[in-house]
């Protein structure tokens, strides 16, 4: 695995820009919380900066005011670094409107959105690479400061496969529905797993190749893993034979039996305090719709850890104190990182 950022250009520092980067990676290296890099436009900002990163060598955050500057500066720093992990982190909704309610004719607007599908790859693309190695810069929109699951319940809740293992078929599928995959017999999707015969099939999150877990019946009348081929899933043909994989869950958002338990329970005391304050304003339809809405959401989390508006719960599921802030992006990057930020 690599984790040593190494710069590849044509370009060599020249003017301002010696000077510029090694005052900037000095400022960073002695704490330095703030620093501005002055520059025009086309004066080689983003070569200072990737010459800077290369000096320093930490994970890096990188945010842009929009989507396509993201985008754009994404691809720069993939020329400038073709052997570490760049990824691209904006927000997933093509469409969003928000939930609304209108008590005097008691109307409930449901919340309705499109979410991108390969924008969530590459968000979970981004989250992955952070949490498994050292070299990676993220491109980001200011998508990268709004809540997201925890990083520990993202790394502790996953799956490793290896060849070898004793696993049966029926335990394999319970595994992988529980951390948020979903089994199909249609084309696989991001999140998505299917049986055909004795291989079984998943589409992990944060990639584009597809996984092949064959089983095999042991001498012992075991049935243990035989292969784990990763494969083009158009084409079908073998890009890998791997000894080992480690899949991450299919949503950022998730938390273990005894958490979600202690959220569920969390989140009632948090219900019945709001509710007891709209009876109390005279609000009866607001508090019904309230009561109805979180109970529901209370069900589905029960049920299959999951619901939709599932960040409006992070504080309960995990377990932080009342008025703290959410686990974003930032929270992903490793601990030193926060030192030079």
């Amino acid at each position: 695995m690599n984790n040593q950022f190494k710069l590849k250009s044509d370009f060599v520092p020249a003017g301002d820009q010696p000077n510029a980067i090694a005052g900037l990676a000095s400022g960073i290296k002695s704490g330095l919380k703030h620093q501005t890099l002055l520059g025009v436009t086309g004066s080689g900002k983003t070569f200072t900066v990737a010459n800077v990163i290369a000096k320093v060598q930490k994970p890096t955050l990188v945010i842009a005011h929009n989507k396509t500057l993201a985008a754009q500066l994404a691809q720069e720093y993939r020329e400038f670094f073709p052997d570490s992990a760049v990824h691209y982190f904006v927000s997933y909704y093509d469409y969003y409107q928000p939930e609304a309610y209108m008590p005097i004719t008691d109307t409930y607007i449901e919340k309705d959105a499109q979410i991108n599908e390969e924008i969530d790859r590459l968000r979970h693309a981004s989250t992955q690479a952070l949490l498994t190695q050292r070299d990676v810069i993220i491109v980001a929109s200011v998508s990268c400061i709004y809540g997201l699951g925890s990083p520990e319940d993202y790394e502790n809740e996953n799956l490793k496969i290896k060849v070898g293992d004793f696993i049966t078929r029926q335990d394999l599928f319970k595994k992988l529905v529980s951390i948020h995959f979903e089994r199909t017999n249609a084309d696989l999707t991001p999140g998505s797993f299917r049986s055909l015969g004795n291989n079984i099939e998943i589409m992990p999150t944060g990639d584009k190749a597809l996984i092949s877990i064959s089983l095999e019946i042991s001498t012992d009348n075991r049935s243990r893993i035989s292969k784990i081929l990763k494969l083009d899933p158009v084409s079908m043909t073998l890009l890998a034979e791997l000894e080992f994989f480690f899949l991450f869950p299919a949503k950022h958002f998730l938390t273990n039996s005894s958490k979600k338990k202690a959220a569920i329970k969390s989140i009632r005391i948090e219900l019945e305090t709001r509710l007891k304050e709209l009876k109390k304003d005279g609000k009866v339809l607001e508090a019904e719709r309230l009561k109805r809405r979180t109970s529901y959401d209370l069900a589905m989390i029960n049920e299959v850890g999951y619901c939709s508006g599932i960040e409006n719960y992070s504080r309960h599921l995990s377990q932080r104190p009342k008025g703290s802030p959410p686990d974003t992006l930032l929270s992903y990057f490793p601990r030193f990182f926060n030192h030079h930020r």
